[in-house]
């Protein structure tokens, strides 16, 4: 995995406009979103979202990787253009976005940490924002430590769960993105309760909202709304 990428997540409304058009035209339309998208970025993939969540339709996951100090300008202006062409047809609801990093309380990198890049992804995405109290960060690195030294046990337990942490700090309204991947989405319901009851858990100020979306080949995704 390269050490410093970008990754978004950006969700999107299929507008009135668009269910009113004519059905050929539906179908014309999203291959050149698709074909955008990927030319947008270093891999792009295609989420279900309704009838998971009202708000938004469809999720569409871009990650590049940051080599040069303009990079993100770059991809933010192909996104920008992928969707503005089409504004009339789908609406942005929300974007999410941060950076990889290595992780301050683990030395080396996880077997359960997401490649954003991988050719094969897992069949449901769960991720939401996430902001600590201000408590948390006058804590000593020692303190720290040790409530994650317990969250990274109870993680542990569920091997088959994947994690991706991504940094927003002064970027975005968020910390953090954290983002899952699982094919057993009642397992990973498992893990989010138990870990409820972690020490670390009373230094969350925000962990919502949560978007869970389901994962398809993008022209089996997109062929949902035709």
């Amino acid at each position: 995995m390269t050490e410093k990428t970008i990754n978004h997540f950006m969700f999107l409304k299929l507008s009135d406009t668009f269910w009113e058009s004519h059905p050929g035209g539906r179908t014309e339309f999203f291959p050149a979103l698709a074909e955008d998208f990927h030319e947008a970025s270093s891999c792009s993939n295609f989420y279900q979202v309704s009838p998971l969540h009202a708000e938004a339709d469809l999720l569409v996951w871009n990650a590049v990787p940051v080599e040069n100090e303009k990079d993100e300008a770059h991809f933010f202006d192909c996104l920008g253009k992928a969707v503005n062409a089409r504004r009339p047809l789908i609406q942005p609801v929300v974007n999410f976005w941060g950076y990889t990093r290595p992780s301050l309380y683990s030395r080396s990198a996880s077997s359960q940490e997401i490649d954003p890049f991988a050719a094969l992804r897992q069949t449901y995405l769960v991720l939401y924002p996430f902001v600590k109290t201000i408590q948390w960060y006058l804590l000593s690195k020692d303190t720290r430590q040790g409530m994650m030294n317990e969250h990274i046990r109870v993680g542990h337990q569920y091997p088959e769960i994947k994690q991706l942490l991504l940094y927003s700090f002064g970027v975005q309204d968020q910390e953090f993105v954290v983002v899952y991947e699982t094919d057993d989405l009642p397992r990973f319901s498992d893990l989010v309760a138990e870990l409820r009851g972690a020490d670390g858990r009373s230094y969350t100020l925000r962990d919502t909202p949560l978007h869970t979306a389901i994962n398809h080949p993008a022209e089996e995704t997109l062929a949902l709304w035709k």
